[in-house]
């Protein structure tokens, strides 16, 4: 039979009220009595019911996370980030990936209602009225690199607009004449905001230069397929930035089996800084995001609301980019 919270408090010689303070935290019971009833519990191999403790504290101890994807590179570091500030708090994640539609999303969010003390989420199919036609009003969430907090929800994201930006000067200025660009997924937030950056750059910095945009979808596979297209093309571009790093290593390996030099034939930027970027041949020049920090803080967050409900000021915070420049621009080796 399963140990319960009874025979772990007759064992102590304690009450069952100690107990519950003890695994709890509760500042009402000595210090002395707190180790000796958490020995006991680990010697008895105890393990409290989440449940039956939820009803007690009215928390879970639990944060959801939705994310659009959990494969790759960008969303590990999403979920590093947001674990190392949850495990610092005493809390467990619940995660969820979306690869649908509004309606999966909402079916997700749904599955998690009564189950988390609070919510973050990333997705582009979250707007404020999906939120609050299925989630309780009093639910904490905090929105991450989405558009759709407004004064409802709090918010965070990267200055993609900026980003996109900064790489686009800096292939102006490194003679690059001819730029194209790789996007994300339609309808997606950051994908639109760093198209926005390099339309914006291009009319200000080259505005006799022609915008030159490939579908894509954040994948390496859509990088390779542009990589392929722009290998053979008898006209290509003087440089491709695509909108992740992912696209442009995709891009950079079928440049490259097609005999191609970078960056004398063709140069390639792309956007994250993720950890393989610095090792490709060449190294990738890219706008760097602080991706686990993006978890970090909003983990922070979303922890403020819960112990503040009410007293937190909803809030858009935005990260800086930071360009890095290496080898596949020809401008250097700059870390």
């Amino acid at each position: 039979m399963a140990i319960t919270i009874k025979d772990v408090a007759q064992e102590a010689g304690v009450s069952v009220a100690s107990v519950s303070r003890a695994l709890n935290g509760h500042a009402s019971i000595t210090d002395d009595t707190r180790k000796h009833v958490l020995a006991v519990v680990k010697r008895m191999r105890y393990m409290p019911h989440v449940g039956a403790r939820s009803l007690t504290t009215s928390f879970t101890n639990t944060i959801g996370v939705l994310l659009p994807d959990l494969y790759g590179e960008f969303f590990s570091e999403i979920i590093r980030g947001i674990d190392v500030a949850a495990r610092a708090r005493g809390l467990h994640l619940m995660v969820s990936s979306l690869h649908g539609d509004a309606d999966e999303v909402a079916l997700s969010i749904r599955a998690m209602r009564g189950r988390v003390d609070g919510l973050l989420v990333m997705s582009p199919h979250v707007d404020a009225a999906l939120l609050s036609d299925n989630l309780p009003e009093d639910l904490p969430i905090v929105l991450m690199s989405t558009a759709a907090g407004g004064a409802q929800y709090a918010s965070i994201s990267f200055d993609n607009y900026s980003g996109a930006y900064a790489m686009v000067a800096h292939l102006v200025g490194q003679g690059y004449g001819r730029i194209a660009f790789l996007a994300g997924p339609a309808g997606n937030f950051e994908a639109q905001e760093r198209l926005r950056g390099y339309h914006a750059a291009l009319a200000a910095l080259a505005p006799r230069a022609m915008a030159q945009v490939f579908e894509g979808d954040f994948s390496e596979e859509s990088g390779q397929r542009v990589g392929r297209a722009l290998a053979v093309a008898a006209d290509r571009p003087d440089a491709l930035f695509a909108a992740n790093d992912m696209m442009a290593i995709g891009a950079l390996l079928e440049l490259r089996q097609h005999g191609l030099e970078l960056p004398r034939d063709i140069a390639l930027a792309g956007f994250d800084d993720i950890r393989i970027a610095r090792y490709v041949s060449p190294a990738l020049t890219t706008v760097r995001v602080p991706i686990a920090d993006l978890g970090v803080r909003a983990l922070e967050r979303l922890h403020a609301q819960i112990g503040q409900p009410g007293n937190t000021p909803v809030t858009a915070q935005t990260l800086a980019a930071e360009l890095v420049v290496r080898a596949s621009t020809g401008g250097g080796q700059h870390c």
